[in-house]
């Protein structure tokens, strides 16, 4: 402690500084009371909803939540607009004794005024799990008492209205988009089924499910050209043989006209069979783009069909959480206490305020004194030579 090291060394301090801590301390004694009598009264009400879970699970036995977060974090927004705000002072007078405040000062101090506190639900929370509320409270600070618990008030049953309406319409939003989705995903299945059953149709002999029984029918062309040939060839040679003859007697020329009208016959069937050949080398020769265009159909609906099969996984979500909405079977909100008007303002009494000052400015007034002695160290009296010397 410097060169104050016993009670009569403090006690010279005192006498030496008593005309600064004397000041020191009747000065914060005015501040301390003249701020606690000017400081303005703040009343703080809560009002607490409680949120109910579910009364019916999901397929995998938890509770078929909605994600109350979220539903109160958008409740929050929409009752701390400006609109909803500026209608909330009016219906209930708030700073009607500040006239000279301007509507925006005014939105300001009731929007600072008022707090959302969520309560999380027991438990641990699974990974990638919405972590859940199990109760909201409302809080309102102002500088009336029952205002401020009517406020509280206000906005907890904005909370319970909009979320009973914000349910159904969220629900009924869901089933209406999804059906529509699913009708639209249908329209468009069936348009590509009957596209692919035209395309099926107008290329019939180049299908995959036939193309082994084209190259069957080619080989078999192939073997009947070639019997065809062989036979117009021997008919041909016993032609030529017959006509070696110098006289020809009236059976060979009745057998000549045989052979030539057979001859005949042959040759439009061997026509008929290479038209045929050319005609499923042809189509054989269109498979790979049957196969190309096929494969793209294909594509397109599993694709088509597998948006269908998660809309419709989703419209049947949508439609029980409609269904659990309209029962009142999902989560609920209910005015668990209501805001009541605060007796005492927050903060303190003026008189504890008062109290309050009135020590710290002593305390102020003893260190300030101190530390100036100690900023000076002067040596005072024979003791503290003593000491100093160690004489």
């Amino acid at each position: 402690m410097g060169q104050i090291q016993s009670l009569d060394e403090f006690l010279n301090l005192l006498s030496r500084r008593r005309w600064l801590i004397i000041t020191v301390a009747v000065l914060g004694l005015l501040l301390s009371g003249i701020f606690a009598k000017t400081r303005p009264d703040v009343y703080e009400a809560a009002a607490v909803i409680q949120v109910e879970m579910p009364t019916v699970t999901g397929t995998d036995g938890a509770p078929a939540s909605n994600g109350s977060a979220q539903i109160l974090q958008t409740i929050q927004q929409r009752l701390t607009t400006r609109e909803q705000l500026v209608a909330m002072i009016d219906r209930h007078g708030l700073f009607a004794d500040l006239p000279a405040l301007s509507p925006d000062k005014k939105i300001d101090l009731l929007r600072a005024s008022i707090q959302f506190q969520t309560v999380a639900t027991e438990g641990s929370q699974a990974f990638g799990q919405v972590v859940g509320v199990s109760a909201i409270i409302i809080y309102a600070r102002l500088g009336n008492g029952d205002q401020a618990a009517r406020v509280a008030n206000d906005l907890a049953q904005g909370i319970l209205d909009q979320s009973a309406a914000g349910q159904r319409n969220r629900t009924d939003e869901n089933v209406t988009f999804y059906t529509e989705e699913e009708s639209r995903l249908w329209q468009e299945i069936s348009a590509l089924e009957a596209e692919i059953e035209a395309y099926k149709t107008a290329n019939n002999h180049s299908l995959p499910s036939i193309r082994d029984a084209r190259r069957d029918e080619l080989v078999s062309i192939e073997d009947d050209q070639r019997t065809a040939l062989q036979e117009k060839l021997g008919l041909e040679a016993e032609m030529a043989a017959i006509q070696t003859t110098e006289t020809l007697r009236e059976t060979d020329r009745r057998q000549l006209a045989v052979l030539q009208s057979r001859i005949g016959v042959l040759e439009t069937q061997i026509s008929a069979l290479a038209d045929r050949h050319a005609d499923i080398e042809a189509d054989l020769a269109m498979a790979p783009e049957v196969d190309r265009v096929m494969g793209n159909y294909d594509r397109k609906l599993t694709l088509l069909q597998g948006q269908h099969d998660v809309v419709a996984s989703n419209l049947a979500a949508a439609q029980t959480a409609q269904k659990l909405a309209e029962r009142q079977k999902a989560e609920r909100y209910t005015l668990l206490e209501r805001a009541v008007t605060p007796e005492y303002p927050t903060g303190g009494s003026s008189k504890k305020i008062a109290v309050a000052g009135a020590m710290a400015s002593i305390l102020g007034a003893f260190g300030l004194a101190f530390l100036l002695d100690l900023m000076r160290p002067v040596v005072r009296t024979a003791a503290q030579m003593e000491r100093q010397l160690d004489l």
